[in-house]
């Protein structure tokens, strides 16, 4: 039963005296055997404080000033401490500090307003330690966790002290079966929840993190490039019209440097430089993930960027949408059976043109500016395996002989 009772203790901070020579003072509750303390925003000297009294010495005007403010805060934390005992019997000393404060307590915030107060607090990083696209993207996952709740409660929000590892798996089958999203698109839709549940555990909000037992689901999806063949029958077709040709060299350039398409989009005359070696090389950073990327220019992206590079771009723009969309059109003129995109040609660096010709997994990884090594792996890893393969055949036949 003690460590039900309230303990209301005020303390002074020895190692905090400002130039006056002054002491903050600090108050400390302690309920259940947990504590917390905060400041109550007064300062005292430290020879005036008699923390048997609990109270400052000698009486003037202005120990008693703060003696009374003093007597106003305890007051103040016992008030909260009788209505919650009336209204709250299982409260933690941080829903007392709350009650104390005038907040809500932890119990009553709820999951979409937890989600929202976490995106008001991330917004103010973008631009300093966070793009753009990531904020959108939470706002994205936000929207979809309002509409699960919708369709799954029938209300606009829920308690975040109820969550439970069901909530998470219902959550997924909604995104599933009702926003008919891919696998990997649920993983970052949750991976992007998880982090709020962590902020709300970290803010107190809740005692336990549901996600303790969650595993995503892992995607087991096939690398797409095109061939030695593939690419040699793309670089040598001739097209009829301009555009597409345009787009083709482009779509090469990519296969020959491993930019993304912001990257590609915004290369400047200023992004190629000189290198140690002599030769030219491409210096930018991901706008993904800002990590800087270093490449050599290889001779037939030097060819390409020599046909187009203007004053202010080294290709022409476009969008995203129709640069993906004229590449489903040249796909057909030239024979490849693959859903040409962007993407494509950026694995295409990394398998056709670097790991099939004996390029490390690790300056792959580097070149294609990757944040960890083990991204690289994951996504080429059976690549490798396959030319391991290819070269154990070929030594088969040279055996065999």
């Amino acid at each position: 039963m003690l460590a039900n009772r309230l303990k209301i203790l005020f303390v002074i901070s020895k190692s905090r005296i400002n130039k006056k020579g002054h002491s903050p003072l600090y108050c400390r509750i302690t309920y259940r055997e947990k504590r917390r303390q905060f400041a109550v925003g007064l300062f005292v000297p430290l020879r005036n404080w008699n923390s048997k009294l609990q109270k400052t010495e000698p009486p003037n005007e202005e120990n008693d000033f703060i003696n009374t403010q003093l007597s106003l805060v305890k007051s103040k934390i016992n008030q909260a401490f009788l209505f919650l005992q009336v209204n709250e019997p299982d409260f933690s000393v941080d829903d007392l500090y709350r009650q104390y404060k005038g907040e809500r307590l932890s119990k009553d915030v709820r999951v979409a307003e937890c989600f929202r107060e976490h995106n008001a607090r991330i917004e103010k990083l973008v631009g300093k330690d966070l793009k753009q696209v990531t904020y959108n993207k939470y706002e994205e996952s936000k929207g979809h966790l309002e509409d699960f709740i919708w369709w799954k409660y029938k209300t606009r929000d829920v308690p975040l002290n109820k969550l439970k590892y069901s909530f998470i798996e219902d959550y997924e089958y909604y995104l599933k079966t009702e926003k008919n999203l891919q696998q990997s698109t649920i993983n970052k839709a949750i991976q992007r929840f998880r982090k709020v549940i962590r902020y709300a555990v970290a803010q107190d909000y809740m005692d336990k993190d549901p996600f303790m037992l969650y595993k995503a689901k892992r995607v087991k999806k096939e690398v797409v490039y095109l061939t030695t063949q593939e690419l040699q029958k793309l670089e040598q077709h001739e097209f009829e019209i301009p555009r597409l040709a345009q787009i083709r060299d482009m779509f090469v350039f990519c296969c020959y440097t491993g930019l993304g398409f912001n990257e590609m989009a915004n290369l400047e005359p200023e992004h190629i430089v000189k290198g140690f070696d002599g030769n030219l090389w491409i210096q930018d950073s991901r706008k993904k993930t800002g990590k800087a990327i270093s490449v050599p220019l290889l001779p037939p992206a030097i060819r390409i960027m020599e046909r187009y590079s203007g004053d202010t771009k080294i290709l022409p723009g476009i969008t995203n949408q129709k640069f993906n969309a004229y590449l489903k059109e040249i796909a057909d003129l030239v024979g490849i059976k693959k859903h040409l995109t962007h993407h494509i040609a950026r694995k295409t660096f990394a398998t056709t043109v670097l790991l099939y010709n004996d390029v490390s997994m690790e300056v792959v990884s580097e070149l294609l500016g990757h944040s960890k090594m083990q991204i690289t792996q994951e996504h080429y890893g059976k690549v490798v395996q396959k030319k391991v393969s290819e070269e154990m055949r070929k030594l088969s036949k040279k055996i065999d002989k």
